[in-house]
């Protein structure tokens, strides 16, 4: 069997991608699978140190308002396409699995054109351009989220699926998880993920959460700033004695490599709405309080929050309403109140699929 990925330029659509190449690789060896991605993509680092071929295609995303640069990217994409037939006619994939953004584009216009078998994958509530034009002509198209649906003109080709990030997620107990990081294991504890762009406004007001609850001896707090934001947050810290105040209850790092582990060890996260994000949140189950970027095409983010606030899985706090003392008292209200935090806790999990990879690999052969 032949997989051809295609998809990338973000980890939203890169992880979901890698998750569904190893399950292949691990329920058929001797599949050949070949990921095509977006030259300078975060993909060019990501997929070679996972072990898999990577191919690359210059292409753009099509700017959201009529300028010079529209030129351009169409240019480009008439390019990327005609590379990526002839990626095909020498790979000759079974099947094509397509996770959005501009990435996948040339991929999957190619693969129409010459009749192959395409499934797509959704990670946001919202659809993506891409999939959105391209899922009235393909085989399968698998969602994360049921409210997807109401996006799309053809149903028939249509399943619910979950994110194969999820399928990948592995929990630790909260106790084990505290030992590994040098965590209290006593202790409440919030987690803040602050995010390495676009996320100013939210680590200003973690900044300032952690200021107003200095006096608070019940409370220890990881705080992953992104990198962008590092330097700037200790400096503040350090100028204020917060970290000195805190002592041991306050770790503060640029980046968490494995953030499942973060989350398992956390009682409540406060994060972004990313997709891969929530979708490691609901597999462990763990409550949060969901800022959604609205740095982010069509404000996607804010339908991915929706989604799990609807379901009573999460608290969302927008950023308009954001500030140390709005999150200070949305943490506050769900932390220490242990009936609704186990309450969205169990309602977290329940929209959690961890059957996800084997969900989608299954559309692969009927």
């Amino acid at each position: 069997m032949r997989v051809l990925l295609t998809g990338g330029a973000t980890g939203g659509h890169i992880y979901p991608a890698l998750a569904m190449a190893r399950y292949i690789r691990k329920e058929n060896p001797t599949a050949e699978v070949l990921f095509v991605g977006a030259k300078g993509g975060m993909e060019e680092k990501i997929i070679p140190q996972a072990g898999f071929a990577l191919q690359t295609l210059k292409v753009k995303g099509f700017p959201r308002r009529f300028t010079k640069a529209l030129g351009k990217s169409i240019f480009l994409m008439v390019i990327a396409v005609i590379n990526a037939v002839r990626i095909l006619k020498r790979f000759k994939p079974d099947v094509i699995i397509g996770t959005g953004g501009f990435a996948a584009g040339p991929v999957v216009m190619a693969g129409l054109m010459y009749r192959k078998r395409i499934i797509l994958h959704e990670q946001n509530v919202l659809p993506g351009l891409a999939n959105r034009m391209f899922a009235p002509w393909v085989y399968r198209v698998c969602l994360s989220f049921d409210e997807s649906k109401n996006y799309f003109r053809r149903r028939s080709n249509l399943y619910l699926t979950g994110n194969p990030r999820a399928s990948e997620v592995v929990e630790v107990d909260k106790e084990s998880a505290r030992i590994l990081l040098k965590l209290d294991t006593e202790l409440p504890l919030v987690l803040a993920v602050g995010g390495s762009g676009g996320a100013e406004k939210l680590n200003k007001s973690v900044l300032d959460f952690l200021f107003l609850s200095v006096g608070n001896k019940n409370l220890q707090v990881l705080y992953i700033t992104g990198e962008k934001y590092y330097e700037q947050v200790i400096s503040r810290l350090k100028n204020g004695n917060i970290i000195e105040y805190y002592g041991g209850r306050l770790q503060v790092k640029a980046y968490q490599q494995e953030m499942p582990l973060a989350i398992s060890a956390a009682d409540l996260i406060i994060t972004r709405a990313g997709a891969t994000t929530l979708a490691e949140l609901t597999a462990l189950g763990r409550p949060a309080i969901v800022v959604p970027s609205p740095n982010v095409v069509h404000n996607h983010q804010l339908l991915n929050a929706r989604e799990l606030s609807t379901h009573g899985a999460a608290s969302l706090l927008e950023e308009k309403e954001l500030s140390g003392q709005a999150l200070q008292k949305e943490v506050y209200r769900v932390l220490y109140n242990s009936y609704l935090l186990e309450e969205m806790a169990q309602k977290s999990r329940s929209l959690g699929c961890t059957d996800a990879v084997k969900n989608i690999y299954t559309h692969l052969f009927y």
